[in-house]
């Protein structure tokens, strides 16, 4: 899954970044509302975890405007204030979690990975394609009941690939939900990844590479 951190606190945001990082998931950083809001309408997130008083643009434009442009990703808003009228106004927003500072990091990453389960089209938490299975909560994949060894970006193209339900998944579309934006475009990240992971599932082969077009299972 990939997350957005728009948090002014430089320190706090890098904290936040490295804890997610560590759950396995791709993560983006913006220091201020306007390139936060710039980052959320240029990529595809699973979830966005928006400081709301931000300097420039903030929190509450941000999160309106958002909802306004039918953004995908789900909402987890960030606040030094706890009463519940903030909470209210918060959700009123467009918000789907809110979280008072300070937090439990631990909780955090429960609640990003909550809502990344949420997010259109639904991810289901367990899915299977044969002997195949992957907790989508708990980051672990399982074949013919052998526990896989599998690292952060074979897991998260694995999800990928297993939640297109069939469908062809192209390499532009696995480097950006995968990968975050520092990823180059012109690697060979993603071959190379689908290449291990091939290797991982063993036989009989799951991963099929359509021509021109991407992978399957």
């Amino acid at each position: 899954m990939r997350v957005l951190v728009i948090e002014d606190d430089e320190e706090l945001a890098e904290i936040v970044g490295a804890t997610l990082r560590r759950a396995q998931m791709a993560v983006d950083i913006a220091y201020d509302g306007g390139a936060g809001l710039e980052r959320a309408l240029e990529n595809d997130y699973d979830v966005i975890v928006l400081d709301r008083d931000l300097p420039g643009v903030h929190g509450d434009q941000i999160c309106a405007q958002l909802v306004a442009q039918g953004c995908r990703g789900r909402m987890l808003m960030l606040t030094a204030a706890a009463t519940t009228d903030d909470l209210v106004d918060g959700l009123a927003l467009g918000a789907d979690d809110y979280v008072a500072k300070p937090f439990d990091l631990p909780e955090l990453v429960a609640r990003v990975g909550a809502l990344a389960r949420r997010s259109q089209p639904a991810t289901p938490p367990i899915l299977r394609h044969g002997d195949l299975e992957l907790d989508t909560a708990r980051r672990r994949a399982w074949r013919g009941g052998r526990l896989l060894e599998l690292s952060p970006k074979e897991l998260g193209v694995l999800e990928l690939l297993l939640g297109a339900g069939g469908r062809v998944v192209s390499s532009e579309e696995l480097l950006e939900r995968v990968w975050d934006e520092n990823a180059d475009p012109l690697s060979q990240a993603v071959k190379t990844t689908v290449s291990r992971l091939r290797a991982k599932l063993g036989d009989p082969p799951l991963i099929e590479t359509v021509v021109r077009a991407g992978y399957r299972i």
